[in-house]
């Protein structure tokens, strides 16, 4: 058992002093309010996190995009196929590597659960490697190490573009016909086998664009009940292609054609109508919202106040991993909304500051994208923490929602003291018990890799 006690701490019920928290076998055995100062004593504790949307390998590029190419203008487009000549360079285990210290990070952000939609499954050109899952392997591979929480999804890419054109170069290695993605998925989750008991799988079909109505028909069939994710109108132009293939735009074909609910997650929807926003946002999906990556590559804003106003559901992730941080990403999308609104506490309720309202709705949605039993500091979950340094210039004299609002607008990732997934106490004053050995064999890999390149 350990024992942890904060001088503060977000409850289900709201804010309480002098809190108990028990944890036992990874879970949250007990929570008394009141208590005495007994265990491990920090300022402010809350519920971790889970990001809900990365793609880890992407991690290494990051500051390899910001020069302007051959292109007259250049856009996700562009950018993605700098991806795709990056990634050809990397091996199972420079994957590894990378994934350990993108786990790291989000660890000392103060997630304590990543969600990993994998889709870099095969060799260079295409060609599989001698066991199926060998990637997701490393993916789990870093987790043990690091640590956190693991919600792995598969990626299922069948086609090039929404005609089904073949894939190109680059996305070769994505490539999976529905009977190999079932071997994949399959395969991957008898790896996290070898993981404790809060791993979890889930299934990805990647986007309208590069999988059939059969083939996402397949995913929604393969793991009934665990989380279902895919990217859904990030872009315009997917969105005229869409248009144009199907006579639908590609929120409106997917209600039609299916009934979204509480295990989707769409990836993005940067482009949505109001009608399509309120009507999505009324099936209790979840909307994973990647602010800094977004803006990093100019995909849009969000229709925050809209999905709000219709009781939609959110939740974070750092997709491109190109800056992995908490509150920047939850401030990134109050931003986003007062630049395009023009006001203030665009998110805020009477009851509840902005960054109140962020950071549960965070809790709710990543708890659903994971497929996790977490969110909340409560007796029977899965014990996911993170402690804030409450004595400090950004901190001090703040209470109640002040709390939040500080950390997320006014804070950075230093305030972060400790980190907790399931329990396992991986964030200690600051910093990541293994981080010395994981950014050794980071750099380690992109010296490698530029010798590659």
């Amino acid at each position: 058992m350990q024992r942890i006690w904060a001088e503060r701490a977000l409850l289900p019920d709201g804010w309480a002093e002098n809190v108990g928290v028990t944890l036992d076998q990874g879970r949250i055995a007990a929570v008394e309010t009141g208590a005495a100062p007994v265990g491990q004593r920090v300022g402010l504790l809350l519920p971790a996190m889970a990001n809900l949307h990365s793609h880890a390998f992407q991690r290494a590029m990051a500051g390899l995009s910001e020069a302007r190419g051959p292109e007259p203008r250049d856009t996700f487009w562009t950018w993605r196929q700098i991806m795709y000549r990056f990634l050809d360079h990397l091996t199972p285990e420079d994957v590894e590597a990378i994934a350990a210290l993108v786990q790291m990070e989000m660890l000392e952000a103060g997630y304590a659960t990543n969600v990993e939609f994998h889709y870099l499954h095969h060799r260079p050109g295409g060609g599989h490697y001698d066991n199926i899952a060998e990637m997701a392997e490393r993916i789990a591979a870093a987790a043990s190490r690091t640590g956190i929480g693991l919600t792995l999804l598969p990626v299922h890419y069948q086609f090039g573009g929404i005609d089904q054109r073949p894939l190109g170069p680059g996305q070769n290695r994505f490539g999976t016909s529905p009977e190999e993605f079932q071997r994949l998925l399959d395969a991957s989750e008898k790896v996290l086998a070898h993981l404790p008991a809060d791993a979890g799988i889930g299934v990805a079909p990647h986007s309208l664009r590069a999988v059939s109505p059969e083939g996402l028909a397949l995913c929604e069939s393969l793991r009934p009940g665990r989380p279902l994710h895919m990217h859904l109108a990030e872009q315009i132009p997917e969105i005229e292609q869409i248009s144009a293939a199907t006579g639908r735009r590609p929120v409106e074909w997917l209600l039609d054609n299916h009934q979204p609910d509480s295990c989707w997650t769409l990836i993005h929807l940067t482009h949505m109508t109001e009608d399509e926003t309120r009507h999505l946002a009324a099936t209790g999906a979840v909307a994973g919202l990647c602010p800094i990556t977004e803006s990093s590559l100019g995909d849009g804003i969000f229709n925050g106040t809209i999905w709000a106003g219709a009781e939609g559901r959110l939740g974070f992730g750092s997709d491109s991993n190109i800056r992995i941080s908490l509150a920047e990403e939850l401030r990134a999308l109050e931003y986003s909304q007062r630049l395009r609104d023009r006001g203030r506490a665009v998110l805020a309720t009477k009851e509840r500051s902005t960054g109140r309202v962020l950071y549960e709705s965070g809790l709710d949605g990543g708890r659903t994208a994971a497929g996790r039993e977490t969110g909340a500091i409560r007796e029977g979950l899965w014990a996911d923490l993170v402690a804030v340094d409450l004595h400090n210039s950004v901190m001090a004299g703040r209470g109640g929602d002040a709390m939040l609002d500080s950390f997320i607008f006014a804070g950075h990732d230093g305030l972060i003291r400790d980190v907790w997934a399931a329990g396992r106490h991986v964030v200690q004053d600051g910093q990541h018990i293994h981080r010395e050995q994981i950014t050794h064999e980071y750099l380690s890999t992109i010296s490698r890799l530029q010798d590659r390149m």
